[in-house]
């Protein structure tokens, strides 16, 4: 039985391994067939690598045939020893010898072929999720909002991993079975055929009953999965700063260890029974390939006492049958190993085809000057079937009925060094038009324009060098002051840095941390205040000195001191340049050149803010509701 652990193809090897996952694939991938179009794009993704697959595969047959090569010698070995005599020792060492240097150069190709394996798999998955990473980047929000993180994720680690072991273990497996599995049963119908017949008819006595084993083992496999997710989705949820926040505030400690201890304890229970399943795998491989050894040698044993074959020849057999089996399982599987990969690289490509609803028109242009004109806009969200897949949403088919306008008929005009708020009840589109302006999303009618040139005309590059914002909840970068301030121009010098903070009212605070700019600001910047985010946001905007300003509800949720500074590094934000403010507290706004009343997605009132208050309209209402509030 030990003969088999290690040998190629075998339960001792990545073989046996490779079998078992196809065992457990198999139920899945029935009555798949394989898309030629993905296997062409497949091929295009391996062809910058082709010089290291051919040498690769190259290494891989000399090794399958070398594997051959050492029992034929151990049969000689016998047979010289049976030989006896002077002549017969010397011929023993020197084939010795020659097993020795195949050892050694078998060593040296398996190094090979590990190196070469991983350099064309590795370098695959570098392609795959430097494409997949950069094409993610350029979806329109709507594909985030809808989007489950942990299954994107999952296409970038997972999906790609699975897809380049099509290059590594599926490809080199079926060249090396098939290279090992011809020469070996050439080999041993040579020396027998006997002996190699009885070998072949035992192979359905392991292959159904680990077919069977194989497909119970994937339902436990399967469930183990939901399980650590399970699993790994409570710990991901308690270990984040909100998550730890409620539990200390509104949970109990213990509770949570209970309820954690009961899903550990559920991944383990699964655990074992799956760690009992693929033992019963490997152990009927093992009793299936030691019964065909036992019959060789019997068989065997009764031909060399009857003078039919030498004894060399039934030890060259029994060594030969342990490389027989495993090619042979591999091979009948090998059809679900390729579909397996495919599989792989399809979800693959289905983000990369993904098209991307914000693209840069050919002949784009830069933006010079900062005049914004909203000309009749109107806006719907755009369905799920356009911005997303069912498969990342976690859904069977995406909606695909056309949403409502949320915002209609949209006119008005900022011009240039002069402010214009948005107001309105919450749900008025207040911040669906400034998303509109920074092009997040492009307007379903009408035209916004700035400087004279169309936003959809013009570079994207130049488009986010126009146009800065600010928004109500600042997001930081689990980084350094620095490196989060960089995000706005990566050249900017300390210096710069240090004058940015100070216009934005926040040096103070900087300076006196223990590492200043290189500090760390936590996940989502829970070093700082609310306000001291704000600020040092704030400050990413003046690094960046865009034209035209947008500020979404800046500072709603900031207690009045906080505010007071916010409002302070505003100013200096503000300061020669065109902003479009939107507005939860009114008295931040009273110097707006021009006040727009949003109600249900249009433009109800607008004037100035004592006009708008003579009107008596929907304006003075919220006005004075606030105000109210205040008192």
């Amino acid at each position: 039985m030990n003969n088999m652990r290690g040998m190629p193809g075998g339960p001792g090897s990545m073989g046996g391994w490779s079998t078992l996952r196809a065992l457990n694939n198999e139920k899945k991938l029935e009555g798949r067939k394989v898309d030629w179009k993905v296997t062409g794009r497949v091929m295009r993704f391996a062809y910058p690598y082709r010089r290291d697959i051919v040498i690769f595969l190259i290494a891989v047959v000399i090794s399958a045939v070398l594997g051959v090569a050492t029992p034929v010698l151990a049969g000689d070995v016998v047979n010289e020893i049976t030989r006896g005599g002077p002549e017969a020792a010397r011929t023993v060492v020197w084939i010795a010898v020659a097993i020795a240097g195949i050892a050694l150069a078998d060593a040296l190709l398996s190094l090979g072929q590990r190196w070469y394996s991983a350099r064309v798999g590795e370098s695959i998955i570098l392609d795959l999720r430097t494409r997949v990473f950069d094409h993610v980047q350029r979806q329109p929000l709507a594909f985030f909002t809808r989007t489950q993180t942990g299954a994107l994720v999952s296409r970038l680690n997972n999906d790609v991993i699975g897809a380049q072991q099509a290059f590594t273990s599926t490809l080199s497996g079926v060249v090396s079975n098939a290279i090992q599995l011809a020469l070996t049963a050439g080999v041993m119908f040579t020396l027998s055929w006997q002996i190699t017949l009885l070998s072949l008819v035992m192979l359905p006595l392991f292959i159904l009953p680990a077919r069977r084993v194989g497909r119970r083992l994937a339902e436990i496999t399967r469930e183990s999965y939901e399980l650590s997710a399970s699993m790994q989705a409570t710990m991901v949820e308690r270990f984040g700063v909100a998550g730890a926040l409620l539990v200390k505030l509104f949970g109990s400690p213990a509770d949570e260890a209970r309820k954690f201890e009961t899903k550990a304890r559920r991944v383990r229970d699964i655990g074992i029974r799956q760690a009992i399943y693929s033992r019963t795998f490997f152990v009927a491989m093992l009793l299936v390939a030691s019964l065909a050894q036992a019959l060789t040698y019997g068989l065997g044993g009764w031909l060399a006492v009857t003078g039919a074959v030498s004894a060399g020849t039934v030890v060259t057999l029994a060594l030969l049958l342990t490389r027989l089996y495993g090619p042979l399982t591999a091979l009948s599987n090998v059809r679900v190993d390729v579909m397996s990969a495919l599989v792989s690289f399809e979800r693959v490509f289905e983000v990369l085809d993904l098209r991307p609803a914000i693209e840069e028109r050919p002949g784009a242009v830069e933006i010079t000057g900062a005049r914004v004109v909203f000309d009749d806009v109107t806006f719907r969200y755009p369905t799920a079937a356009e911005t997303s897949l069912a498969s990342l949403e976690d859904v069977t088919v995406l909606d695909r009925a056309a949403t409502e306008p949320v915002l209609h008929d949209l006119s008005f005009t900022v011009e240039p060094g002069t402010m214009v708020a948005l107001v309105g009840p919450s749900g008025a589109g207040k911040s669906t038009t400034a998303m509109l302006l920074s092009r997040v999303y492009d307007v379903t009618s009408g035209a916004i324009t700035i400087g004279g040139t169309d936003v959809r005309d013009a570079r994207l590059t130049s488009l986010r060098d126009t146009v800065g914002v600010v928004t109500q909840d600042a997001h930081l970068f689990h980084e350094t002051i620095a490196e989060n301030l960089r995000y706005a121009r990566p050249g900017a010098t300390d210096g710069e840095l240090w004058a940015a903070l100070s216009a934005a009212q926040v040096a103070d605070v900087v300076r006196e941390l223990p590492d200043g700019l290189e500090t760390v600001v936590g996940e989502r910047g829970y070093r700082f205040s609310g306000g001291e985010k704000q600020r040092i946001a704030i400050a990413r905007l003046l690094l960046k000195a865009p034209s035209v300003v947008i500020l979404d509800e800046a500072t709603a949720h900031l207690d009045s001191e906080s505010e007071a500074a916010v409002q302070a590094a505003l100013t200096a934000a503000l300061t020669g340049r065109t902003a479009l403010v939107i507005a939860h507290r009114l008295s931040t706004i009273r110097a707006a050149d021009q006040i727009l009343v949003m109600s249900h997605g249009r433009i109800v009132e607008r004037g100035t803010h004592e006009s708008l208050l003579a009107a008596n309209g929907l304006y003075a209402d919220l006005y004075r509701t606030q105000f109210a509030t205040a008192g």
